[in-house]
């Protein structure tokens, strides 16, 4: 079961969301929270394995909670515009993805099946727009010594990653097998304490490995 915990300021957005989620057969709701403060309070204690974020909540906000929370549940945050500075703060803190508010609800159980897989929700290609355009805004910083760490091919590995390929896409596109993709993968977060694919995203366009455009 997978267990989850819904953090939003609006009472209905948090029962309508759990309704919809508590009737998965693979799912759990375990709590909510209005704020930013409950939340972080109540994942520790509940241990839920995603929390669906809002950004914009009293107290504390989502981007602080999650930031609070980095090394635990996986954070899938919930937001009502796409292009928000704070969406991509968020990613930087350590969310695995984001959804709108509005997206249709098979998107909704989708996102939390997948985040709590372990993969990141980079699939729609306003996540990766929303990065390359924050990224860009920020300006790339100094190329850090440490990606020399990399080799050609993780280094192949990770611009594909930051255009949003799947494993299996970038096992295709290079020609590999799957499971060598992963391993690839595994050591790129590895070398650079990266909690998972959103961050890797993140890495990858700041450090100008990837240029936006």
């Amino acid at each position: 079961m997978i267990k989850i915990l819904i953090a939003d300021d609006q009472a209905m957005v948090r029962e309508g969301f759990g309704a919809l989620l508590a009737a998965q057969p693979d799912m759990l709701v375990v709590g909510d929270a209005p704020d930013g403060e409950t939340a972080v309070a109540r994942s520790r204690a509940l241990d839920p394995d995603v929390v669906l974020m809002d950004i914009r909540m009293p107290v504390l906000d989502g981007i602080e909670a999650t930031r609070r929370l980095a090394g635990g549940p996986k954070i899938l945050i919930l937001t009502t515009f796409d292009l928000d500075d704070y969406v991509y703060e968020a990613l930087r803190a350590g969310a695995s993805g984001f959804l709108l508010k509005d997206a249709p609800s098979a998107d909704l159980i989708n996102a939390v099946r997948v985040v709590a897989a372990g993969d990141a929700l980079l699939a729609p290609s306003v996540t990766r727009r929303l990065i390359a355009e924050f990224a860009a805004r920020k300006g790339a910083r100094p190329r850090p010594a440490a990606l020399n760490a990399l080799t050609p091919r993780e280094t192949d590995v990770l611009r594909l990653i930051a255009r949003g390929m799947s494993n299996q896409e970038i096992a295709d596109e290079l020609v590999v097998a799957e499971q060598t993709v992963k391993s690839h993968v595994g050591r790129i977060l590895t070398k650079f304490d990266l909690r998972d694919r959103a961050q890797a995203v993140v890495f990858a366009y700041e450090t100008g490995l990837v240029v936006p455009g």
